[in-house]
């Protein structure tokens, strides 16, 4: 039987060796991700077995799909009988098309796939990111040549415990020029973000940031999936700053994470704006993700 609960910091371990172990690539698939959402989303966690599983327990209950090893129609069938005890029918969230191609194998025709663009994740290759070479970067090297000439002192820093406070007095100025134009959104965004910053070194979160004028412009915070992958899960810069995004991308690429292959740099929530921004990087890998949902 399922016994969900609120994650903590002392479930990084178990939790995290078995996302890892997962081969998932969504940005889902990280503790840190977890724990910084959960008050959020009302996100509960559970192990069965060698399986982790998320649910959302608002007003409807939404399971991630389980990250793990073992009997996976055993473990979709203890979550079918958690939601039929709320008098709801099963949903998951955050199916990949191998997940479906799984879910379909195991339980033929009783689900139906929803596509939710916004939700797919836009994964890069690290190198891209870092060299940002070729006419389709043109722009971004503008941007970043005009920061670098406008501040001709910048510096990268990678984050640490001697730091981390002016990256968090950053944040708190960049929240309070911004706050107005999406006051519910970045409010909850910025409840994510404090509990990322309160739990960064425990979390094992990395990150870096730029100083011009010895004042920090930007900054940024994730975590590996895998081996192979990194997640970053904040990025903020001055608006008024012109390259500061551009630059912060880039630096973080070539000096922090230059290890892994690919950046997973999440969703867009279907947001234009957000959108634009993301394409304009040229994802190698728009991971499609789709919600299934008993019929």
């Amino acid at each position: 039987m399922l016994e969900f609960r609120a994650p903590i910091l002392e479930d990084k371990q178990w939790a995290g060796e078995i996302l890892k172990k997962s081969g998932f690539s969504g940005c889902e698939y990280t503790f840190g991700n977890i724990m910084m959402w959960h008050e959020i989303y009302k996100n509960k966690i559970a192990r069965f077995e060698d399986f982790l599983v998320t649910c959302s327990k608002g007003e409807n209950l939404m399971f991630a799909f389980p990250a793990g090893n073992g009997d996976l129609k055993k473990m979709i069938s203890e979550m079918e009988t958690y939601a039929e005890q709320y008098g709801q029918k099963l949903k998951i969230f955050g199916v990949t098309e191998k997940s479906m191609k799984e879910l379909e194998e195991l339980f033929p025709g009783k689900f139906t796939f929803t596509l939710h663009r916004g939700s797919c994740d836009y994964i890069y290759l690290t190198e891209k990111l870092a060299q940002l070479s070729g006419k389709k970067f043109h722009g971004k090297r503008n941007h970043i040549a005009a920061f670098e000439k406008a501040f001709p002192q910048w510096k990268y820093h990678e984050i640490d415990r001697s730091n981390i406070d002016l990256c968090i007095d950053m944040n708190r100025r960049w929240e309070k020029e911004n706050l107005e134009r999406n006051p519910r959104d970045l409010s909850n965004e910025q409840k994510a973000i404090s509990v990322a910053f309160e739990n960064f070194f425990d979390l094992n979160l990395v990150g870096g940031f730029i100083t011009a004028n010895d004042s920090v412009v930007a900054y940024t915070v994730g975590e590996e999936i895998n081996g192979d992958i990194f997640c970053t899960h904040i990025e903020k810069a001055f608006g008024d700053v012109r390259g500061a995004y551009p630059i912060i991308n880039r630096e973080f690429a070539r000096n922090t994470i230059s290890s892994y292959k690919y950046v997973n740099r999440e969703e867009d929530l279907g947001e234009e704006g957000l959108r634009r921004a993301k394409l304009s990087y040229q994802p190698d890998i728009l991971l499609e993700k789709y919600t299934a949902e008993v019929l």
